[in-house]
């Protein structure tokens, strides 16, 4: 992987970077050698945040984390996106034009969980990029937000996916 690492408020040392290397060295099992991750670093008041987004066509894998020290924020990080790669494999690897992102050991190997499946139990009618509702499903929860606003590839329109309580799924549909 390659890693661009900035920072805000914060000079980034050496050792950082080295931590860098070592800690998210653990996700090069998933990714080729040619994905970039963006790593940022910055302190505010006490809090020290680690914000590290790997885009991929189609998709971005994100995660922040904020603690009292930046190393540990650095292995919860690290361990978030691991979760959310092994989760999203699946969904992730059925569209061709992610798979090349991936190690092919890491796509290989069986998938045992049931987590991930997604279905919508509500839909509202309501008056941005075009893809499928479960892929703004998984964009949305790779991106940490809890709605996410796309053009429905099926029907051309605008729509709006939201978490529910329960680790549910809603979908927004136009009402004209």
């Amino acid at each position: 992987m390659n890693y661009i690492i900035s920072g805000k408020n914060i000079d980034v040392t050496e050792g950082l970077k080295q931590a860098v290397y070592d800690k998210l060295g653990r996700l090069e099992k998933f990714f080729n050698a040619d994905t970039n991750a963006q790593v940022t670093f910055s302190v505010e008041k006490e809090r020290q945040k680690i914000e590290v987004t790997i885009p991929m066509k189609g998709h971005i894998i994100r995660a922040e984390q904020v603690s009292d020290d930046m190393y540990v924020s650095i292995d919860m990080v690290v361990e978030i996106i691991e979760r959310q790669v092994t989760r999203y494999k699946k969904r992730i690897v059925d569209q061709e034009q992610d798979a090349a992102y991936f190690q092919p050991q890491f796509l290989e190997e069986e998938d045992d969980t049931d987590e991930g499946e997604i279905s919508i139990i509500r839909s509202k009618k309501f008056a941005v990029k075009p893809m499928y509702p479960e892929d703004a499903c998984v964009q949305m929860d790779l991106l940490g937000h809890n709605f996410y606003v796309f053009r429905n590839a099926e029907t051309d329109e605008v729509n709006v996916v939201y978490k529910r309580k329960g680790n549910t799924y809603g979908l927004i549909e136009p009402e004209f």
